[in-house]
């Protein structure tokens, strides 16, 4: 296997798994959009729907952009602004433990906009 190859894989790993993973805490709040309940904190003062709709993308839709490979850099974008709310606002005062998975998505979206979707995304056909 050549280090390319290892590298594209890798890229299609780091890109897919993570996204995955966020889809699961961004499905409820879909679910609860699509239900009508607009209930939602709103950590950046813009307004509970507003913030709730915001979530939805960043945890959501771009996420499954992200696993398809299509326009990877700029989705990446508001998942990470989404996590560092997440991280630095909702969870600002609270102990590393209850703030360390919105950076560990922050970290790993980062660096898909950093590095791009590898050869294995739609970015790349």
């Amino acid at each position: 296997m050549t280090k390319k190859l290892k590298s594209d894989i890798g890229l299609a790993v780091l890109r897919i798994l993570p996204s995955a993973f966020l889809l699961s805490h961004g499905i409820p709040k879909l679910q609860k959009l699509l239900n009508g309940d607009f209930e939602f904190a709103d950590p950046i003062g813009i307004g509970s729907t507003p913030s709730l709709f915001l979530a939805v993308i960043g945890e959501v839709i771009c996420p499954i952009l992200v696993i398809i490979g299509y326009k990877t850099r700029w989705a990446s974008l508001p998942i990470v602004i989404t996590m560092a709310v997440a991280a630095f606002i909702v969870h600002g005062s609270d102990p590393f433990a209850m703030k360390e998975l919105a950076l560990l998505y922050l970290v790993c979206f980062a660096v898909i906009m950093l590095l791009g979707p590898g050869r294995y995304s739609i970015d790349k056909k």
